[in-house]
């Protein structure tokens, strides 16, 4: 064991963590489902030649107020744009479409190659629906979006004045404290990515970001979320009862803070 895995460890602290996994998995297809055969979903759609570089957009009853982009977590290491369909519902209720995209997974590429994925499945998102962009996303999805919102993160030139909000949710934006993880041994970040690649070292981006954290989470997780707070003079939301696994939950309800946090552009 290295000096931060307990830091970053979030299942250990969660009652019955296991359950989230299968909930998520079966309420996406359920929400994928029906939005397939409502016609309100578009899936697979391709951003990049890799087998994981595919998003699935989800749209609203009428034209499109603008496009949200979620982007997963799952340390860079699990997960893809199936588990958190769902997620989605809080958003097209309120008029606005949401483009979720898979990316390659480490350490078949490195991070900072993820989030220039990202930045393709922005522009491609981008192409379904006109108007403000918001970018939002969870844990190292979190980093992923605050990352493609510095601008040497090459987005088209049509595309990234769109962009009007960055909503990181329980971000990770300092990578340091993680090369002295195990998982480390697969992320295989040095001491270079881990500088090059933290939103915390980075110029503040010219829209606004505003940082979500449960206060619930871990300690790691509640100083990340002030370090990006800090380091950009974002807004810096506390969800009261909540932790690294439900603050995601917020999504799913119309009228919840968060989602009105995100489409406040």
């Amino acid at each position: 064991m290295m000096k931060n895995d307990i830091a970053y460890e979030n299942g250990q602290f969660i009652p019955d963590a296991a359950s989230y996994v299968e909930h998520w998995q079966t309420q996406a297809r359920n929400h994928r489902e029906l939005e397939a055969t409502l016609g309100r979903a578009r899936l697979n759609a391709p951003y990049g030649p890799g087998p994981r570089e595919k998003l699935d957009m989800f749209h609203p009853n009428g034209p499109a107020e603008g496009l949200v982009v979620f982007v997963h977590g799952g340390y860079w290491l699990k997960f893809d744009r199936s588990y958190w369909s769902h997620l989605a519902a809080g958003l097209t209720a309120r008029g606005w479409a949401v483009a979720m995209p898979s990316y390659p997974l480490t350490p078949e590429v490195r991070i900072h190659a993820i989030a220039r994925c990202i930045a393709r499945a922005i522009e491609t998102a981008a192409a379904f629906v006109p108007g403000p962009i918001v970018l939002s996303g969870h844990s190292a999805g979190g980093q992923l979006v605050a990352r493609v919102a510095c601008t040497d993160v090459v987005i088209s030139s049509s595309v990234r004045p769109r962009i009007k909000r960055i909503v990181p949710i329980s971000p990770v934006a300092d990578l340091r404290p993680l090369l002295e993880t195990t998982m480390n041994e697969t992320l295989r970040l040095d001491e270079s990515e881990a500088d090059s690649e933290s939103p915390t070292l980075r110029a503040t981006p010219d829209v606004p970001v505003s940082v979500w954290v449960g206060a619930e989470e871990r300690p790691a997780f509640l100083d990340q979320a002030q370090w990006l707070s800090d380091a950009w003079n974002a807004s810096h939301h506390i969800a009261p009862g909540r932790h690294h696994f439900d603050i995601i939950s917020l999504l799913e309800d119309p009228d919840s803070a968060l989602v009105n946090d995100l489409i406040d552009v």
